[in-house]
């Protein structure tokens, strides 16, 4: 079996305040007009669906929302870069960064979350569809392919290299269009090609244009073809000529966008980087010369999307919000200024600092026609009736020609003008966006994130706890937390408030985060998500009366835990049907034939639930016990010598396997591992002091205790003791008897099968279980564990099957309530595009309901962890450092100086240090005084010359006080507080050092 791709968990929190809408840029948008809805995709990876309100409004005015949200949806976990209305505005089609192209039915019966139809090997950067009844669309992407979709999920029609050669690097596609069976795509190339959409094979190419190409249109024969550019022009072309044929130069920057509804390309609006939106009408005339270009409307960002709906045109910019202008009217008559002594007309674009008057309007047999200010003329037909008209050469649009038409300031430069100024200075409509998080700091805690939104103000949120909210039961008052943001600094530099918040400690990284959709996203990977861990007194837990002071909550695997709450409560729900079932049809078999005598079942443990006190004490974190929660430990502390000789070395060896320690000064717990990959949550530390690790070799004669040198998981626990029993008679008996019911009614001196069949039986059952395929994925999980059931069916079929599903208890994840909208997404890499696509969205609230789904795409090492409480098995990270005594004033802490290279785990505080020193250089005690001192109390460790504070771990230490190569070298030494013990090592006490008010000394 194939392995799968590597997978990952992603949740992102949602935005406080937050009332619907975009929170980024928007870049498609797509009008229904039947239905009258309006939808957009934006760079926040959402589509709304909005109904806009088609009242007419007398004036102008900004910031009024009277379009309302009727829905909207996580559609992408990236930018949505064009959107498209397929099967008469059933279906709406996304192409988004994330390398995915969906389809969304907004209108379905049941609620329809989006599905993907297709992937490219790079960001999708546009749709084209050849009719709004057709049933396929067509995507262009920056991995230079068309590719063809069907929309009905039949997967891939079609697949065009749309470059000349597959190595160009300028071979992604940025425009596509398609009319019939006729197709064209442009790009970086500046080059315009033409495709039969049915075979995929090249039509033509269209050579003019001097930068890349950002969007074409064709009109209904077929015959005519429109691009715009960044070289700030636009391009008309004749298929049957198969050169342009006139080129438009009304814009002064790079044109971003065409839209045209009319079958001609009669009326064309085109908008460009500046936020020009212009309007050029062709109709009535004979030549494309002949045409008129006016300002429609001027946006402060660049306009990347824009369409025309009735008398309105919708325009889309890097902002959030989406602004509705008012259309220049098609019977509008221009109104010519009076004359005025000649002053050369800027060709530049400047806004006016004052809203235009509404155009007036003439009476013409009775019907009032509104007038259009010259101001808003970018370019004007039949200039021969202006002073000082210059020919032009109707030949002379070539495809090589730059400039074919007159510009204004060439027609009417006599007249005083003044500035182009719009036809509209401001939209009528608003629809308001929210602010987005565009800027990211992670602190060195690794816990806290400092963002900074699209209005410059600055969060810090905690990506675990953050705000305390007691729930009241009837029974017990219980502490949960939330995740949302902490602390607002207002609209300040995010890199000054992060040198002012920021802490000088040290922590694996367990996560990864990200900002590109507006929202704060935390992204688990299974080869880091559990290597970090902080202690309990560091997170300002209430009630830890039950937790040991020095207890470590893995961060990865307390969020993860928490998120699937109600997946697991759905798997603990399943999981008792099916225990129910077995034992029913267990019962059931047992029934049809009794036990033969003289024969006993004997009674199994229950698995990971059994009782710890009957000796196995592998487990050093204590699971829940017939409903009680029992007190969760964190390993042992023991050191381990990084440069061991001699017997030593051995005992070190296994000691690091084993989790025990032969060192009597070392009082180690014992840790367990799982044969499988996995081991233990709690025990991934094993001990914060261990020696190298010396593997046994297989001549070294076994260890009498078997518990002793190996460790084992409960599960291989039990089938270690079945093989055993197969060596004795009673085993052969057990075995015979519940392999064999045909066998049952026989007495046990009947029952001596030969050596040679209880061979033929043991491979049989060898057999039976290589037959058994574990799914690589959550479900395999699940399987685990129900063929552990099907061994460990008990004899008597009146007592329960007890479950094995054993998630981790609340004293080793402290309760966490994250918000019921926090999206939830798994992942899988794509390694042949460096992209990632989405198997599974849903949210905390549905993560339950989603059982199913979760299980086919959810990664296998996530059902161990939520199931079986087991985390990945990965070597430990540690710190080599020596630990000698300031100025011999002390004791070493070994004879042999060798022997004071040390290494331990990197999160081991300082104050178990000092512990460990106190247990070498002090005497046993023969009592415990509860009032004594501890050694952190009367003992100081010093790096670099300066104190090391107790609660420091091992990691901060190296990071930011040794703050070099080599091993960590570390001095300890009295600092008077208990003089007794430089009395009774060096025979003299020392002079007591002063002391502040609070005791403590200088």
């Amino acid at each position: 079996m194939a392995r799968k791709a590597r997978q990952r968990i992603s949740y992102v929190l949602p935005l406080a305040k937050s009332s619907g809408g975009h929170r980024l840029g928007v870049n498609g948008l797509a009008y229904d007009a039947e239905n009258s809805i309006l939808y957009s995709g934006g760079r926040d990876g959402l589509i709304c669906a909005w109904a806009p309100d088609n009242h007419e409004k007398d004036a102008p005015h900004q910031g009024s929302v009277v379009s309302k949200l009727r829905s909207q949806i996580q559609a992408h976990t990236h930018w949505v870069n064009d959107i498209l209305l397929a099967q008469n505005g059933a279906a709406l089609v996304s192409a988004s960064s994330d390398v995915s192209v969906k389809v969304w039915r907004p209108h379905a019966q049941e609620e329809h979350v989006p599905t993907t139809i297709g992937l490219h090997n790079d960001y999708v950067k546009c749709l084209a569809s050849p009719g709004p009844e057709s049933d396929w669309v067509a995507s262009g992407a920056l991995d230079h392919k068309i590719r063809v979709w069907d929309l009905h999920g039949a997967g891939e029609r079609l697949c065009i290299d749309g470059g000349e050669d597959e190595n160009n690097a300028k071979g992604s596609v940025y425009a596509l269009s398609v009319r019939g069976s006729m197709m064209a795509s442009g790009g970086p190339e500046s080059i315009a090609r033409l495709w039969d959409s049915r075979t995929g094979k090249r039509i033509t190419k269209l050579v003019g244009h001097t930068d890349n190409i950002r969007d074409i249109l064709i009109n209904e024969e077929g015959d005519t073809i429109m691009t715009a550019s960044s070289d700030q022009t636009v391009k008309v072309w004749s298929v049957m000529a198969g050169r342009c044929m006139h080129t438009l130069n009304m814009h002064n920057d790079s044109v971003w966008s065409l839209h045209s509804a009319h079958p001609r390309l009669a009326i064309v609006y085109s908008s460009d980087r500046s936020g020009l939106v212009v309007k050029t009408d062709l109709r009535g005339t004979s030549d494309w010369d002949e045409g008129m270009s006016l300002s429609v409307a001027q946006e402060q960002n660049g306009v990347s999307k824009m369409i025309a709906t009735g008398e309105h045109i919708w325009t889309a910019t890097s902002s959030s919000s989406i602004n509705r202008w008012r259309d220049i009217p098609a019977d509008g008559e221009l109104q010519l200024p009076n004359q005025s002594p000649p002053q050369h007309r800027g060709s530049s674009f400047s806004r006016s600092r004052f809203a235009t008057s509404p155009p007036s309007s003439t009476q013409t047999n009775g019907v009032s026609k509104p007038k259009i200010p010259v101001s808003c003329v970018l370019r004007i037909p039949d200039a021969s009736r202006y002073a000082n008209p210059k020919q032009r050469d109707s030949d002379g649009a070539t495809i090589y020609s730059t400039v074919t038409l007159r510009k204004m300031s060439e027609a009417i430069a006599d007249l005083d003008l003044g500035p182009v100024l719009p036809f509209q200075e401001l939209p009528v409509d608003t629809i308001q966006g929210q602010h987005g998080l565009i800027k990211h700091i992670m602190m060195n805690d690794k816990r806290r994130v400092l963002t900074m939104d699209t209005a410059g103000e600055v969060v810090l949120w905690d990506l675990l706890k953050v705000r305390m909210v007691s729930v009241r039961w009837i029974i017990m008052v219980l502490n949960v937390y939330q995740c949302i943001p902490i602390q607002s600094f207002g609209k300040r530099h995010l890199d000054e408030v992060a040198s002012e918040i920021n802490t000088a400690e040290s922590v694996a990284n367990w996560c990864s985060v990200d900002t590109r959709t507006g929202r704060l996203a935390c992204i688990l990977e299974e080869n880091n998500c559990f290597d970090a861990e902080m202690y309990a007194d560091e997170l300002k837990l209430e009630n830890t009366g039950e937790l040991r002071e020095d207890q470590r909550i893995n961060l990865g695997k307390w969020i993860l835990r928490y998120l699937f709450s109600s997946l697991i409560s759905e798997e603990l729900a399943r999981d008792e049907t099916y225990r129910r079932q077995l034992q029913s049809k267990h019962s059931r078999r047992v029934q049809k034939a009794p036990a033969p005598r003289l024969t006993q079942l004997p009674s199994p443990p229950t698995g990971p639930w059994h009782d710890q006190s009957a000796g196995d004490d592998s487990l050093i974190t204590p699971r829940a016990n017939n409903g009680n929660a029992q007190q969760a430990l964190t390993p042992g502390l023991a050191i381990g010598v990084a440069t061991p000789h001699g017997g030593c070395a051995k005992n070190g060896g296994n000691d690091s396997h084993n989790g025990t320690s032969t060192d009597p000064a070392s009082n180690l717990e014992k840790t367990s591992s799982n044969q499988s990959q996995s081991r233990n949550s709690t025990d991934r530390s094993k001990d914060y002091f261990s020696a190298n690790p010396i593997v046994q070799s297989s001549s070294d004669p076994p260890a009498e205790d078997s518990s002793e040198t190996s460790t084992q998981s409960p599960v291989d626990g039990e089938k270690e003791e079945k093989s055993k029993e197969g060596t004795t008679l009673f085993g052969k008996r057990f075995r015979m008897n519940m392999n064999f019911p045909k066998k049952l009614g026989r007495t046990s001196a009947e029952v001596k099968p030969p050596i040679v069949d209880e061979k033929a039986e043991e491979s049989d059952k060898s057999d039976e279980k290589e037959e058994r395929v574990i799914e690589d994925n959550f479900l395999g999980a699940i399987q685990k564990i129900r063929y552990e059931y099907e061994e460990y069916l008990p004899a008597d079929p009146s007592q329960p099957l007890q479950s094995f599903i054993f998630p981790s208890s609340v004293n080793e994840t402290p309760l966490l309530e994250p918000p019921q909208s926090t999206t939830i997404i798994v992942q899988e890499d794509r390694p042949d595009s460096g992209g990632v696509t989405d198997l599974y969205h849903g949210t905390v609230q549905t993560a339950g309901q989603d059982a199913d789904q979760i299980e086919k795409s959810g990664p296998m090492w996530l059902g161990d962890l939520l199931l079986r409480n087991q985390i990945p098995l990965k070597e430990i990270s540690k710190v080599s450092f020596v630990l000698m005594p300031f100025q011999d004033l002390l004791p070493p802490i070994a004879a042999d100086k060798e022997n004071s290279r040390l290494n331990a785990n990197r999160m081991l505080r300082a104050k178990k240090i000092c512990a460990y020193v106190a247990e070498r250089i002090e005497p046993k005690a023969e009592g415990q005084d509860p009032n004594a001192l501890k050694p952190e109390e009367y003992l100081d460790l010093y790096c670099q010359d300066q104190l090391v504070s107790p609660n420091t771990t091992l990691a901060t230490l190296r990071a930011y006080v040794w703050n070099k190569g080599g091993d960590v070298l570390l001095y300890y030494k009295s600092n008077g507080r208990k003089p007794e013990i430089e009395k009774r090592l060096t025979g003299k006490a020392i002079e007591e050092p002063p002391v502040n008010e609070e005791g403590v000394p200088f």
